[in-house]
């Protein structure tokens, strides 16, 4: 997915170099990538305007949801515009002059260690978890450690002055990223044929069956849910939040119906439609 918009800028988490920052320049490709410490920062920025868009990464084919952020989005102030989906291609970048037999640790985002478990223990590797991919290569980079490889891009290798030891070396060829892109003003394509995703955030009552009686609806509706997710909520440990990527319009009567079903099964005001766009093939 290309947005061609110029002068846009794009947050996202993490060191110049990371795969957040490749998936910024893929789909902005005419617009600026902003680093940004933390996924908080990242939000926050694009909340009150410093930039135009956030680039989160949710989950990985490989290694599965990307932690914490499923916690943050709720109540982050934005709404999904769009989805894209990121080819990942790990490599391990070592300080030039680096042995194999040099190698004692292997630096990394928790996600790029759980993606390349293969290797590392193939290589006997103690794997050591970093903020960020590009960080890790960053950190080696500058302190010339050589019983230390990254695992990161080769985007990451180019700008931090690393060579690629090993190409290609998660555990999948198939290792993509999905990433939400959100921005504080929603965006709701226009109602049409084609597959249209509408993420969703409720609470159920605690009464038996209700989340069975809340995807009923979705179901006699005739409604197709592509993710289902559930996480503890803020008030106590009972309360239980459920994400639902569904495929449908709000527009459409089959998403008014199943809205209004779910109203009957769900605590008061705790429906929440994060964002409607199109589905990324």
């Amino acid at each position: 997915m290309i947005i061609n918009k110029k002068k846009v800028k794009i947050a996202f988490q993490g060191m110049n170099g990371a795969y957040s920052h490749m998936a910024a320049n893929e789909c902005f490709p005419k617009g600026k990538a902003i680093a940004c410490t933390s996924f908080e920062e990242m939000l926050e920025k694009t909340k009150r305007g410093a930039t135009d868009y956030a680039m989160v990464p949710v989950e990985n084919s490989v290694a599965g949801r990307v932690a914490d952020i499923h916690n943050l989005i709720p109540d982050s102030g934005l709404y999904i515009i769009a989805e894209h989906f990121q080819k990942v291609n790990h490599q391990l970048l070592v300080v030039p002059g680096t042995k194999l037999k040099d190698l004692k640790y292997v630096k990394s985002h928790a996600q790029g260690i759980a993606q390349c478990r293969k290797l590392i223990k193939k290589l006997n590797l103690l794997p050591i978890q970093h903020l960020d991919t590009a960080g890790a290569a960053a950190e080696i980079s500058q302190k010339k450690n050589y019983s230390t490889a990254a695992i990161a891009s080769e985007m990451a290798g180019e700008i931090y002055g690393l060579e690629v030891m090993r190409k290609n070396i998660a555990d999948s060829i198939y290792n993509t990223t999905r990433f939400l892109i959100m921005s504080s003003k929603p965006k709701t394509p226009a109602f049409q044929k084609k597959t249209i995703v509408t993420t969703i955030i409720f609470e159920v009552r605690s009464v038996p069956a209700a989340l069975y009686k809340v995807l009923g609806g979705f179901a006699t509706n005739g409604i197709n849910l592509t993710k289902l997710e559930s996480y503890i909520g803020k008030r106590n440990m009972n309360a239980a939040r459920f994400y639902v990527d569904a495929e449908g319009h709000p527009s459409s009567n089959q998403m008014k119906n199943a809205l209004e079903e779910m109203k009957f099964y769900t605590m008061p005001n705790t429906i929440k439609i994060l964002g409607t766009y199109p589905r990324n093939k």
